[in-house]
């Protein structure tokens, strides 16, 4: 949900100013406790992850040592200084102008080609500069709807088609709608390895985070890991042995899924470094565009198809490698 009026999603008031010095001495009722729980207790008016972010940054000293761990036990007669600033996160939120490829637009949904290198959401290390905040600044409207209308995402580095809604009905109906599986969704993908043209192949293989790298996404065992189920439909369209041009087709939307799913049979994306894809064609990203978005118009019931050229760094790889399929 967004945030209640004169906050930022955070927790920490929009306007807060520059900085705001508060001084504490603990007594007994705060001896032995955490620092965050503390914190939480004597400024309740913010958030607990805001109070977290001022942590961090070293905007809180006790006794006049900053970088304390959130756990740090406080004693009485401690001296608490806390510096209330904006965060990074604080300010995410915010219109920012920028050119959007639209694809489709009406009073209820609005389709975009999103171009890689574009994070959609705002966070941790990207807090400024992404999807969310060109919404914002494109539609006034967007502010008054969670994460401002986006209802999946595509990775930083993945091109294409994404949907975004413009009204609450219509967010409430693509929510279902994606659940329901009823939304199609199909990618190019050019990855490592021969996968004949022609071949098709259903990988049915749950996801979850990767046990050995909490920074990756893995094919696991549920019954061993966390995990959700996942599934995907391949085709093979061209090949010249080392490597190959995909069609995927998502039936369900995990984090990572095509990337994941073929690098788990040894197909890894090319340029895709995360999980094994070296690069090839002069690719600077991990060769994936979404460029088939279909679904049923969630306000009236018309069915609705869209279609995203491939991105110019895209068609050039496939001219390098010899990668020829016109009909995809």
């Amino acid at each position: 949900m967004p945030a209640p009026p004169g906050l930022a999603q955070d927790g920490a008031p929009a306007d807060l100013p520059e900085v705001e010095q508060r001084e504490f001495t603990l007594g007994a009722a705060e001896h032995g406790q955490r620092l965050d729980k503390v914190l939480a207790a004597l400024v309740p008016e913010f958030s607990r992850s805001y109070l977290q972010q001022l942590l961090q940054q070293g905007a809180v000293q006790l006794n006049g040592r900053a970088g304390l761990k959130p756990a740090h036990k406080v004693g009485v007669g401690d001296a608490l200084q806390v510096q209330m600033r904006p965060t990074e996160q604080s300010q995410a939120f915010r219109p920012e102008a920028m050119a959007l490829q639209v694809v489709h637009e009406d009073p209820h949904l609005l389709v975009i080609d999103k171009p890689a290198g574009l994070v959609v959401h705002p966070a941790a290390g990207h807090w400024s500069g992404t999807l969310l905040n060109g919404l914002l600044a494109r539609d006034a409207a967007a502010a008054a709807l969670p994460r401002a209308g986006i209802v999946h995402r595509l990775d930083k580095d993945t091109s294409g088609l994404m949907v975004v809604a413009r009204s609450r009905v219509a967010m409430e109906g693509l929510t279902r709608a994606i659940a329901a599986r009823e939304v199609q969704r199909r990618y190019l993908a050019i990855c490592w390895g021969r996968w004949s043209p022609g071949v098709q192949r259903c990988i049915d293989a749950p996801i979850g985070r990767d046990p050995r790298n909490r920074l990756r996404m893995a094919v696991v065992d549920l019954a061993l890991h966390p995990g959700k189920t996942a599934r995907t439909e391949v085709e093979g369209l061209a090949s010249d042995g080392g490597l190959s041009l995909l069609r995927c087709r998502l039936h369900t939307g995990r984090t990572h899924q095509i990337r994941v799913h073929l690098a788990s049979l040894g197909h890894p994306l090319v340029a895709d470094a995360l999980y094994g894809g070296a690069p090839a064609g002069a690719l600077q990203r991990q060769a994936l565009h979404a460029f088939s978005l279909a679904l049923a118009h969630p306000v009236t019931g018309e069915a609705l198809h869209w279609r995203a050229p491939l991105p110019a760094d895209l068609q050039a790889a496939l001219q390098a490698l010899g990668l020829h399929y016109n009909d995809f």
